[in-house]
């Protein structure tokens, strides 16, 4: 038995230089398409977790809001200004709606000033006066109870205040995923 396993390896041939550069091109072609279907396959997953600009931000309990008519609060890792305005509460997008300026937030004009090319905009986005094509971008804020039922939320196509509700220990939440556009200006 020994011997005929010594007679099958002899009589086998040894690989060829063609064949070697053959099977080794196949060999990194399908480390190519294993690489291209994996970078494919995590680029359709979702990539916006909660709390990461493009997901859902909570910001805490309806009592910590700020009180109605007082000046917006900026949450810079959401990118959005928090109005509480007399109709309710909004989240307003921190990018001004002309050329992607970043506006602030005037405490001694009661108003948002772009420094770049001086569009105004009242405290719920509202356009006032300058270059701005339209009201500034707001975000869809969700009231939910502390069971999870949702108890208020923007409209997804006017984009108008969420009425706050009187539980104090309802939720607010932000989605910086679903933006509605500004109305244009009149």
């Amino acid at each position: 038995m020994a011997a005929e396993a010594v007679i099958e390896t002899q009589n086998k041939t040894p690989i060829n230089r063609r064949e070697f550069l053959n099977f080794a091109w196949l060999v990194s072609l399908g480390f190519l398409s294993l690489s291209v279907g994996g970078v494919t396959f995590l680029f359709t997953m979702p990539r916006f977790r909660e709390g990461e600009f493009g997901g859902v931000f909570n910001l805490g309990e309806v009592g910590s809001l700020p009180p109605p008519g007082s000046e917006p609060k900026i949450v810079p890792e959401g990118k959005l200004w928090l109005s509480n305005t007399e109709r309710g509460v909004m989240a307003i997008y921190t990018v001004c709606t002309h050329l992607g300026c970043l506006y602030n937030w005037e405490s001694q004009q009661d108003m948002f000033l772009c420094p770049c090319h001086g569009s105004a905009f009242e405290p719920d986005g509202t356009f006032i006066e300058g270059p701005a094509p339209r009201s500034l971008d707001r975000f869809v804020v969700q009231i939910e109870s502390r069971d999870g039922q949702i108890l208020a939320e923007t409209d997804p196509e006017t984009g108008e205040p969420v009425p706050v509700p009187d539980d104090p220990t309802a939720m607010v939440k932000v989605d910086t995923g679903r933006r509605v556009l500004g109305p244009p200006r009149t």
